[in-house]
């Protein structure tokens, strides 16, 4: 009888996209994004994909001093794979996005592989009020931002991190970007096996439909035939039908609040660990095992926990 297949568990500590009068669980601090961390390491998280935030008002932040102070604490505390975010937020220069990777040299850094409207505007009509004048003038500069990932950009990125022995979690938000994936491996500046993160949900990417879903996986298969690991997040109220959809198809998962604010109908989930902790009854009730970080590191051939910058 062969063995249940492992399933990738990835958690979004606290992204760059929700502000924090969304949820007074949004961890913003180093405190909270090291708890918040270690939480979900412990709920079952074989990776964690950080961005930082300002301590005084929750503004997202790609200076390394912030990550300074709490990946080292991290690290030391678990096992977990650590996943630096490139990405930032929709209203950062490359360069800016760049240093957190660039400085700390992860086992994993996230790239985007296309450029695209990214609107989270929609979300300004939500909530009566913030408690920083930052956030809804951040909220609505999004319906006139693109969220610039050229190909020089890509390439500018992939030659600063690969000479570290970072490899890479592809974002890709529409099926073009697999396209783009697919370009980069044919001149050989990507190698497999590829970890790609199909993402759904975000306004001006691709939808949440059950068709979307397969299409995204079916082109996928097509483009990279088997030399890939296929993780998935839907955002908002999407996030646990998209991960067990996908689990279901031979995904791996990913969760956390920088995807979704909610453990059910309006339900705000009170930490990150609730949520790895709901997908992993999901996976364990398809008859999944859930992937340890030394597994993770296997699947997606890492270079370990101890050649990485802090």
């Amino acid at each position: 009888m062969a063995s249940p297949r492992k399933v990738i568990i990835t958690c979004a500590i606290t992204g760059g996209i929700h502000t924090p009068s969304m949820s007074p669980h949004l961890p913003v601090t180093p405190d909270e994004i090291t708890e918040h961390a270690l939480d979900a390491a412990k709920a079952g998280a074989a990776i964690l994909h950080l961005h930082a935030r300002d301590p005084q008002d929750g503004r997202p932040t790609q200076d390394p001093a912030a990550f300074a102070a709490f990946l080292p604490r991290i690290k030391q505390a678990s096992d977990a794979v650590i996943n630096l975010t490139t990405g930032g937020s929709p209203v950062m220069t490359v360069e800016e996005r760049l240093q957190p990777a660039k400085t700390f040299r992860p086992e994993v850094a996230s790239l985007n592989m296309g450029s695209m409207n990214f609107g989270l505007f929609p979300m300004l009509g939500r909530y009566e009020q913030f408690q920083h004048d930052w956030e809804p003038a951040y909220l609505e500069k999004t319906r006139d931002t693109v969220f610039r990932n050229t190909f020089k950009d890509i390439e500018h990125i992939l030659h600063t991190c690969s000479g570290n022995g970072t490899r890479f979690e592809f974002e890709c938000y529409d099926i073009g970007h697999l396209y783009t994936l697919a370009h980069f491996l044919d001149r050989g500046l990507v190698k497999p096996p590829l970890f790609v993160q199909s993402v759904f949900g975000i306004l001006g990417g691709i939808g949440t439909h059950a068709e979307d879903v397969a299409h995204m996986r079916r082109t996928a298969d097509r483009l990279f035939d088997g030399d890939y690991v296929w993780s998935v997040l839907g955002a908002g109220r999407h996030q646990l039908p998209i991960t067990t959809m996908a689990a279901a198809m031979g995904g791996n998962v990913r969760v956390g609040l920088e995807d979704s604010l909610w453990n059910g109908p309006g339900q705000l989930a009170g930490s990150n660990a609730d949520q790895v902790g709901r997908i992993r009854q999901v996976l364990t009730g398809l008859g999944l095992e859930i992937a340890t970080p030394a597994e993770a590191r296997e699947i997606l051939s890492l270079k370990g926990g101890d050649l990485v910058n802090f």
